[in-house]
């Protein structure tokens, strides 16, 4: 493979990425242990493949404060053809050693391009009240940014999670758990599982709790799985995508609960409805919650007769998931990192 094609392959896995970068970074750190310590051989991949994933993380832990939770393959798909497999770094190393780092200091730069694009985005939380936060314009500051996109579910999940949260905890919502008197005898026979797992036994026959609603968090970026769950029996999975029938059986067939909330775009409701009817699902799904009834919620939420109760109640969680979510480092710190390792003092017309 030439230059000009594994520059190919390495733009394409950036623009494909999420905007944590981890496939990106374990490029880099892969072209730069092969510069500096020269102990692996890039046609080799048994020499780098397991062991970057340790250097990449070492990265992403300063700058991101956390690692890859995808599985092992999930993340040596990098190496993939239509990634950048051993020919691609073989001729990505010869350029980068050629040119003291170029293709390094390239992959970082994107990377800082990419948090800055994200800083300016998330700004939008820090600066707008509930008199001025607008759903869709929040949410449109991901949209009209290309390299932030491919973070939307993200974002979706974090303004639904949001929502959700706030009006649940100001409506003071309790849950009973309790069980039936004629059944003592089985609590009595698993009366240590009964104590450590339901909190019940035969002097305890019931306790009410609040009522909460869980986001999972930090997912995977090939799953398919849960989005938040609510501790009375509700799961929430949200889709800002086009549903075809295989997506449609993925979401119902990796969620076990009986009563499934989908959050969809507007114009996805019909499609979605029509497939979980074809596949006989639709007695699952308890509700079809569009983007058009979030705005009007948020609307609601934020300056609508109880404002002051849930509107910066949903603004300090967004805050919060958004920090979580996305850790953005300081420019100081990165700053550093870049020339200490002297990416400033190269320049190249191939590599901007």
């Amino acid at each position: 493979m030439n230059i000009e094609e594994a520059k190919v392959a390495i733009d394409k896995i950036i623009k494909k990425a999420r905007v944590h970068l981890y496939k990106p970074i374990q490029v880099a750190e892969i072209l730069h242990r092969d510069r500096i310590e020269k102990d692996i051989k890039l046609f080799d991949l048994p020499t780098y493949r397991t062991p970057s994933r340790k250097w990449r993380d070492v990265i992403c832990l300063r700058f991101l404060g956390r690692t890859s939770t995808s599985s092992a393959r999930y993340q040596d798909d990098v190496f993939n053809k239509n990634a950048v497999p051993p020919d691609a770094l073989v001729a990505l190393g010869k350029e980068n050693r050629k040119k003291k780092g170029i293709v390094e200091a390239y992959i970082y730069r994107r990377f800082l391009e990419r948090f800055t694009q994200l800083s300016g985005a998330l700004d939008y939380s820090n600066i707008h009240d509930k008199s001025t936060f607008q759903l869709s314009e929040f949410i449109n500051a991901f949209w009209n940014e290309t390299g932030l996109r491919r973070s939307i579910d993200k974002v979706y999940e974090i303004v639904v999670y949001a929502l959700f949260s706030a009006i649940v905890e100001s409506l003071d919502l309790t849950i009973k758990v309790s069980y039936n008197p004629a059944k003592s005898p089985i609590l009595s026979e698993f009366q240590d599982f009964a104590e450590k797992v339901i909190q019940l036994d035969t002097e305890t026959t019931s306790f009410e709790t609040d009522a909460k609603i869980y986001r999972v968090g930090v997912t995977n970026a090939a799953d398919r799985g849960l989005d938040m769950w609510a501790n009375f029996g509700l799961a929430i999975q949200i889709k800002h995508i086009s549903l075809n029938e295989k997506v449609a059986s993925n979401i119902v067939d990796s969620v076990s609960a009986d009563r499934i909330v989908i959050v969809c775009k507007t114009a996805e409701q019909k499609i979605i409805l029509s497939l979980l009817n074809q596949i006989g699902w639709k007695s699952r799904i308890q509700a079809i919650i569009t983007e058009d009834d979030l705005i009007a919620w948020y609307e609601k939420a934020m300056r609508g007769k109880f404002a002051n109760e849930i509107g910066d109640k949903i603004l300090e969680i967004i805050s919060s998931e958004i920090e979580l979510e996305f850790p953005v480092t300081s420019g100081k710190d990165f700053e550093e990192f870049y020339e200490s390792r002297k990416y400033h003092k190269l320049k190249d017309k191939i590599w901007k």
